[in-house]
């Protein structure tokens, strides 16, 4: 009982002690409280915190590099002015709390709760776009050269930045006039808010929108660009500005390339579809390239490196010996020396075009060039091509059965280096 008696007494003793300290704590608490009245009925913490902060990396657990085919889950991005009216309609309908008798108080809840409307249709969306757009760190390599080749370097992301400043913007500017919409004494007064928070969104949308109206740009432009398959085999047509690939495409494949006389017709990469034996493959039309170092290149012959460096492809090399092109057979020996080395792991196939215009052994030579220099081996480039390369003529079908049999067996042959999974080293574009 004494033991007993010495604990009470000392726990009595402590509380004593720490009374002050818990009352003050308790005051403080009572002070921090929020208090909401039947005038305003704020947005709730949860719902605000989603439009405000986009999920934090933590929560979102480790980044997963994305496979091929990104750019066609992008979301439907609405023109600036169709979200602004949509928003501002919206808003419009939303009608003030029930049962406040008091005029004023009636006309600063809705003016409030329509601001507070106004504000959250403007933001989601911009707050769907930035997390639905992917980071380019991971995308596909090949999408990341795409995004960097086709809109410029860093201007996908300085678009995503400026839609997700305008939406910073517009939580701030909305959260304050609702704000001050809530604290007017009087009916106009409140009247007077409701406009001029209007007014300072619509400001705030002409000054910045135009972020908006350039993300549905870029949005067009990658939905568009080809869907590439990394399980199905690849022949990509490689080869110096017009010397036929587009017209080789269009006898190999589904796809309709423009076909002009002037170079680099091929702006961008066209896919189309073989079917032998009830197997589809991919054929790929690329952009010419020119004899020049890479640091001189431009982003048409970029974007034919990037498809042979990240795709698992099979090459079909096209050559033009009668020099009508407009780059000389020696010129054109260079460039596909040098690709040939890059790439020497890839299954390969050689094609001299145009043979119609090679008969007699007399090559109708447009582009001019040096000879006085040659070396044998550019001497037999000029008369024959390469080793083993395929003579073939789109307008008199000369060769063209024998090489519809050489890319089916090549595509054969790469459908078996997928399977066994033999990919493309990232490093052989840097070699």
């Amino acid at each position: 009982m004494a033991t007993l008696s010495i604990i009470t007494t000392a726990l009595s003793t402590i509380f004593h002690l720490l009374s002050p300290t818990l009352r003050q704590y308790r005051n403080l608490q009572t002070a921090v409280s929020p208090v909401v009245t039947s005038s305003y009925l704020p947005t709730s913490y949860i719902t605000q915190k989603q439009i405000e902060t986009p999920t934090s990396p933590e929560k979102q657990g480790a980044p997963v590099q994305e496979s091929l085919g990104a750019f066609q889950k992008l979301p439907m991005v609405m023109p600036s002015i169709d979200l602004y009216s949509s928003a501002l309609r919206k808003s419009k309908r939303v009608q003030p709390t029930k049962g406040i008798a008091n005029i004023a108080k009636r006309e600063r809840n809705r003016g409030a709760k329509q601001l507070d409307a106004f504000m959250k249709e403007l933001a989601l969306p911009l707050k769907g776009y930035m997390e639905s757009f992917p980071r380019r760190r991971l995308l596909h390599p090949y999408e990341r050269s795409l995004i960097e080749l086709t809109l410029g370097d860093g201007k996908y992301e300085e678009v995503l930045g400026k839609v997700d400043a305008l939406r910073k913007k517009v939580l701030s500017v909305g959260k304050e006039h609702a704000s001050l919409c809530a604290k007017a004494l009087s009916k106009r007064e409140a009247e007077d808010r409701l406009s001029e928070g209007v007014e300072k969104l619509e400001l705030v949308f002409q000054q910045e929108g135009r972020a908006v109206d350039d993300l549905l740009s870029i949005a067009k432009v990658l939905r568009a660009m080809p869907v590439v398959d990394l399980e199905m085999p690849t022949l990509c047509l490689v080869g110096a500005p017009n010397v036929g690939k587009s017209s080789l495409v269009r006898i190999l494949s589904t796809g309709k390339p423009e076909i002009c006389n002037y170079p680099f017709t091929t702006r961008g990469i066209l896919m189309g579809h073989v079917i032998l034996n009830y197997q589809r493959f991919q054929v790929t039309d690329t952009p010419g390239l020119l004899r020049r170092c890479d640091e001189d290149r431009n982003n048409l012959e970029k974007l034919t490196l990037a498809v042979l460096t990240h795709l698992p492809t099979a090459v079909l090399y096209v050559h033009d010996l009668t020099g009508e092109c407009g780059t000389s057979p020696s010129d054109q020996f260079r460039i596909y020396k040098e690709i040939k080395e890059r790439f020497k792991d890839y299954l390969w196939i050689d094609v001299v075009s145009k043979c119609d215009l090679l008969g007699g052994g007399s090559p109708v030579i447009y582009a001019k060039e040096d000879r006085s220099n040659d070396e044998e081996e550019i001497i037999k480039y000029r008369e024959t091509g390469p080793d083993e390369s395929f003579h073939v003529s789109v307008k008199t079908e000369q060769g063209l059965s024998e090489l519809k049999s050489k890319v089916k067996e090549v595509l054969s042959n790469e459908m078996e280096k997928i399977k066994s999974g033999v990919g493309v080293d990232p490093s052989v574009a840097s070699s």
